[in-house]
Formats: C-alpha cells, structure tokens, sequence
C-alpha cells in the first residue's frame, strides 16, 4: 500500500472521528425544551356582504355529485371571541376544497398568521380533512415559523355559527400546539 494512500485513509479517519466528537459537544446533543401552547380562536368565513373573506375560485363541474371540487380561497379573521367584532388576532390565509363525493368533507390547507399580541409575525400551518356536519372534528397542524417553529399538534373545530342561506360560519379553533 502506497504511504500516500496511508496517510490519506488516515486523515479521513481522524477528521470523521473530530466531527462525530465535536457534535457530541455541541447542539446535536443539547435537550431542546418542548412547550406545549393550548391557543383558542374563531374562524369567521364570510363568504357574503361588500367584504367577503372567503371566495369560490374553482367551480365544481356540472356533473359534480354535491359539489365536489369547488375551492374556495380564504383570508378569514381569527378573533378571540365569536362575535366578528371582538379583537382580531390573526388570519387564516389558505384554501379549502369538497374533497369528498358521499358527504360534506373538505380539505384545508392554511395558515394562521398571528398580527397582534403574543404571537405576532408567527404562524401556525394546519392541514387536514374536516366533515364539517360533524360536531367536533380534528386535523394536523404541520408546522409553523416564528415562536411556533418545528410545531406539530393538532386542532379542535366546533361550529359557533352557520347560515344556510349565505354560507357565512363562525369556527371555534382549540390549537394544541407542540414546539421549541
């Protein structure tokens, strides 16, 4: 074997054995201190009036059975209370789509982007499947950024207020928030 080639597997050895020490000592091997944040908030859809909110912007087809593939897009006020008009804290900026052909089941991705308070500039990023008839429904959070990255958890939905007539529907949001 060429003393080259020696001195060659040699240093590689060594750095490797450097790296792997010095990850040891450093931030690899530190505990990370999760913290378990419980956040309760209203989604207001508003899909009528000179403001809406929330708007259709893919059509279901024709043949569609009970709607299935619109898409609404939506920029909804998180408030901390049901009424409209209590303090808004947020908004949740994303979509949601009939992705279901034998109920009312929709998917939604959105974020929550928190402009007041505590949790200002920091988001929250939920995703999952809500049948919306159900009293209370679950979905995913999948992350977030600001006070809330690496978060996971998942969050509560309970209808507050809904109009058949306009479509219009108050959420209450019970986020359980896991993060660093």
């Amino acid at each position: 074997m060429s003393p080259i080639f020696y001195l060659l597997t040699v240093s590689i050895l060594v750095f490797s054995i450097s790296a792997v020490k010095s990850q040891h000592n450093g931030f690899l091997t530190q505990p990370l201190n999760h913290k378990l944040t419980h956040l309760r908030v209203f989604w207001h859809d508003i899909l009528t009036g000179r403001n809406p909110t929330s708007v259709m912007v893919i059509k279901p087809p024709a043949n569609s059975n009970r709607g299935f593939g619109f898409t609404n897009m939506i920029d909804n006020p998180l408030t901390l209370e049901p009424n409209l008009g209590s303090k808004e804290i947020g908004r949740a900026k994303g979509l949601y789509a009939l992705a279901s052909q034998e109920d009312l089941g929709l998917l939604m991705v959105m974020n929550f982007v928190f402009t007041h308070g505590k949790y200002n500039g920091s988001t929250i990023t939920i995703l999952g499947h809500n049948a919306v008839f159900n009293p209370t429904r679950e979905m995913s959070i999948v992350g977030g950024t600001g006070v809330f990255r690496f978060a996971t958890g998942y969050v509560e939905l309970r209808t507050q207020y809904f109009s058949s007539s306009t479509g219009d529907a108050t959420v209450e949001y019970n986020l359980h928030i896991l993060h660093y």
